[in-house]
């Protein structure tokens, strides 16, 4: 029997924190792959990209392997090297030890594999249909303890770090530099998030005199206001700044990695995780694709009201197209088997129809890169369209057959 009361915690990190700088760098080469694509006309289908990037003191380092325009519209180095110090000006970093404009970078991608492209490709291979671009598992999760329909220690957690950077971007918490960490430990009664018990903020700022208690003067107030009203009490403890003076930090305090937040980049620990990173990856990879449809389809079941919460997993071949597995759970709550019959009556799970059904061959993923992959307001250019809840209608119908 699941236990109903306990206490849950999740973390995040800010778009300064090293390794989201080098997954924003990574999206960033992802998205400018597709925005040449369609400025030359090639068809959208055949980009592919696979970037990983490493950040140190004024040092960037993007490898692996791409596919995009050949000849006059192809990417160049410049380019890349452009629109990554582009995502750094944005982020904010100005600093000695890691500034836009000073940094060197080097880009090393190559052509993507020809071993690997005969897998993904249509009519290539010894499976002729496009499949997967690797083997692996992939995990969507969803939950109606917030209004995202996401577990609550990480959705705050994201949103605390997220309203302390537009704050400081606009300038009314201008002490404030781009890297931060935060932790929401969550108490929860009957199975339901009910108060904070201990709140946890590190955030690198100006001015090596700042204690504190200054620092926790200054971010407090927007805590406050991001947490429901009640999840404050006498009793939560708070770590703000606990090791001090936080002023050397970002890719000068730390070296950063593309895809080593991936629990950040999902849900915070509460569910399941495949094991594979999303960004700087072209959705052939289902590293990505798969799990963006899995919380897909997880949300659109709780948001149906068939289950409180629900795990999807999904596993594939290199490829090849189907999926291996499909499997439902959500605790006894439901009909697991069902549900799977209704996903496979609704939806064909492969990486073609996936990249379709989602709109994902467009230059979107730079967005995703902070603050979670998940839980995030869809919108009509079609940023985070695996959040939209469009398949709810029928699923009730299938169910209720």
């Amino acid at each position: 029997m699941a236990r109903s009361n306990y206490t849950f915690t999740s973390e995040s990190v800010s778009e300064g924190h090293p390794d989201k700088v080098s997954d924003r760098i990574s999206d960033e080469v992802v998205d400018l792959f597709y925005r040449r694509a369609a400025e030359v006309g090639m068809d959208p289908w055949d980009v592919r990209c696979a970037a990983e990037t490493l950040v140190t003191t004024n040092r960037v380092v993007i490898a692996g392997e791409m596919r995009g325009p050949k000849g006059e519209g192809e990417v160049t180095t410049e380019e890349i090297i452009a629109a990554a110090r582009a995502a750094i000006k944005d982020i904010g970093y100005e600093q000695s030890g890691f500034h836009h404009e000073h940094a060197e970078i080097t880009v090393l991608l190559h052509d993507q594999s020809a071993h690997i492209a005969q897998g993904v490709d249509d009519g290539t291979g010894e499976h002729k249909e496009e499949g997967a671009g690797d083997q692996g598992i992939m995990f969507g999760y969803a939950s109606n303890e917030t209004e995202a329909l996401m577990p609550a220690p990480l959705y705050y957690s994201h949103k605390i770090l997220e309203e302390l950077a537009k704050k400081r971007h606009s300038g009314e918490l201008d002490q404030l530099l781009p890297d931060a960490k935060s932790q929401v430990s969550v108490v929860y009664e009957n199975g339901k998030p009910v108060r904070a018990s201990s709140i946890v903020l590190s955030t690198q700022h100006k001015g090596e005199d700042q204690t504190s208690a200054d620092i926790r003067a200054m971010v407090e107030p927007t805590i406050r206001d991001v947490l429901p009203d009640g999840w404050i009490t006498d009793d939560t403890v708070w770590h703000v700044n606990p090791t001090g003076t936080f002023v050397i930090g970002g890719p000068d305090g730390d070296a950063g990695l593309t895809g080593r937040k991936i629990i950040v980049d999902t849900y915070g620990g509460a569910a399941p995780h495949g094991g594979g990173a999303f960004s700087g990856k072209d959705p052939t990879k289902v590293d990505r694709s798969a799990a963006y449809v899995s919380r897909y389809l997880a949300k659109n079941i709780v948001a149906a009201g068939i289950a409180d919460w629900c795990t999807i997993q999904l596993s594939y071949a290199i490829g090849v197209a189907q999926p291996q597995s499909l499997y439902v759970d959500t605790g006894g709550q439901a009909d697991d088997a069902k549900i799977e019959k209704a996903i496979r009556s609704l939806m064909t799970l492969t990486p073609r129809n996936i990249r379709e059904k989602l709109d994902l061959n467009k230059p979107i993923y730079a967005k995703t890169a902070a603050y979670g992959h998940f839980g995030r307001t869809p919108t009509d250019e079609g940023h985070f369209s695996w959040e939209k809840t469009d398949l709810v209608d029928a699923l009730k119908a299938a169910m209720a057959e």
